[in-house]
């Protein structure tokens, strides 16, 4: 019997000391849990890229929606439908259906008005519940609200900037010729040709012939259309013109008296309709007209658009000359290379004195487009215009990046 019972009290005494087993006890007791861990893990991961995504789209609805107000595509009443819209096609990707999203989004749009001038303030607010995985169920937690909001600030009188330009502009020979583009307003026109000697219905003998032809737009036509482009930009940026201030001359071989830099944009407009094509070309004279009167001193000895701008606006105004040709300077005694020299010097003095210079070489020769992509302030500054509508396009963009405007994030 003592035999037995010291057997049995042996077997307990080894049971108990020995280890083997205890990992795979431990691990069947804490796998659920290490697995829990990272699921929730991932919950959270997920949960936080979430929101990194909605923030984001928040961000770029409101960017876009007062973009939108600004440039007149929607207006305040349809800016909450654009807003919501553009979230949930951002987030489309994300999440598949955005119904709920979209009607948890809210967006409001005010507009504005001061000094003559009007801006947009727009916030977007969005929602979304994120289903949650299975460990999270189990401790009580479904789901997850994510949310992001964003507010905007964008308009013309906050945003846009004092400027000040002067337009150089060709109206040599050249610019008499036609373009590849038909007139609009007058397709066809009547001509005469020489033929022969006929009768005409008037009973006379005679060797003229009429007949009717393709009317296309000349190149001097397509610069008028052009620069009303530009001024369209700066007068939808600045309707009530207490920010820009525009100038212009014209040369052929000679430098033609200017329109003075002026308050908004009719004096220029009315000189550039003016405008008729004769002669030859030489450039220097009126890129140092352009140059000298947006560097020109007041009475008092101080930068005279500088004062201007603050008297009106507190603001000291960004420079810009716009430089345009569709030639090659010429009839000097070196086939207008003198010219090209002259106009290169004023073009690296204006650049110096913090002027930007766009050019634009409208169906230009090789030395026309050499002279303006120097002239350039950099190759953003450079259009090489092939066609009227080229023209046209340059034209347009210039007038907008010169209005600057604008809509930048606050939150």
């Amino acid at each position: 019997m003592m035999s037995t019972l010291h057997s049995l009290k042996s077997s307990l005494s080894r049971l108990r000391n020995d280890r083997h087993g205890n990992f795979g006890i431990i691990s069947a007791i804490l796998l659920p849990v290490t697995i829990g861990a990272g699921a929730l893990a991932v919950d959270i991961t997920n949960a936080a890229m979430a929101k990194h995504q909605l923030q984001e789209a928040s961000d770029a609805a409101a960017l876009a929606t007062a973009a939108a107000l600004a440039d007149g595509k929607i207006d305040t009443t349809t800016a909450s439908a654009f807003a919501k819209d553009f979230v949930a096609g951002q987030m489309a990707n994300f999440i598949g259906d955005t119904t709920a999203l979209r009607d948890a989004t809210t967006a409001t749009a005010t507009k504005t008005t001061s000094n003559g001038g009007t801006s947009y303030s727009v916030s977007v607010s969005s929602s979304y519940s994120m289903d949650l995985s299975g460990l999270a169920q189990v401790i009580g937690f479904k789901t997850t609200n994510i949310g992001a909001g964003s507010q905007t600030s964008s308009g013309y009188s906050e945003k846009q900037g004092s400027v000040s330009i002067f337009l150089a502009l060709d109206k040599s020979g050249s610019m008499g010729d036609d373009t590849t583009t038909t007139n609009a307003a007058t397709p066809t026109e009547s001509y005469t040709y020489n033929c022969d000697y006929h009768w005409n219905d008037k009973g006379k003998w005679t060797n003229k012939c009429t007949g009717t032809r393709t009317n296309y737009y000349t190149k001097i036509e397509a610069l008028k259309l052009a620069v009303g482009n530009l001024t369209t930009e700066l007068d939808k940026a600045d309707p009530t013109h207490i920010y820009s201030r525009t100038g212009a001359v014209s040369y052929d071989l000679i430098t033609y008296p200017e329109t003075t830099l002026a308050w908004g944009t009719s004096a220029v407009t009315t000189y550039v309709n003016a405008l008729s094509a004769a002669n030859g070309t030489n450039s220097s004279g009126a890129v140092s007209m352009a140059y000298g009167s947006l560097m020109a001193k007041n009475n008092a000895g101080n930068d005279n658009e500088n004062a201007l701008h603050h008297a009106k606006t507190g603001q000291t105004p960004k420079k810009y000359i716009v430089f345009m040709t569709d030639g090659d300077n010429n009839n000097d005694a070196s086939g207008g290379r003198s010219y090209d020299t002259l106009t290169r010097a004023t073009c690296d003095k204006a650049k110096g004195d913090g002027i930007e210079i766009y050019t634009v070489a409208f169906m230009a020769p090789t030395n026309g487009q050499a002279l303006l992509k120097y002239c350039a302030t950099d190759d953003n500054h450079y259009f090489k215009a092939e066609s009227m509508s080229d023209l046209l396009a340059a034209f347009k963009e210039i007038g907008a990046k010169t209005s600057d405007q604008k809509t930048r994030l606050i939150n």
